[in-house]
């Protein structure tokens, strides 16, 4: 007759993850998210406008207006 199976070792249970090794996705996905809200943000220069109120040209030139001295040099 054959002989039973040896036992070479107990089967246990794992152990359960901590709560970073469960978590750890979660928690890099809001601080990307919020690190990217950070940087779009601070590259997007939106206070710069909120403080100066509306863009202006650099410069100004004149407008060309017609003179009247040219309609008088023509009569």
């Amino acid at each position: 007759m054959a002989k039973p199976p040896a036992v070479i070792g107990v089967l246990t249970e794992p152990t359960p993850p901590t709560w970073w090794k469960a978590h750890r996705h979660q928690v890099a996905l809001i601080a990307g998210i919020f690190l990217g809200w950070q940087l779009c943000g601070v590259s997007s220069g939106a206070a710069d406008h909120d403080q100066h109120g509306t863009t202006r040209p650099a410069h100004s030139t004149p407008s060309p207006t017609p003179s009247n001295t040219a309609k008088e040099n023509h009569r």
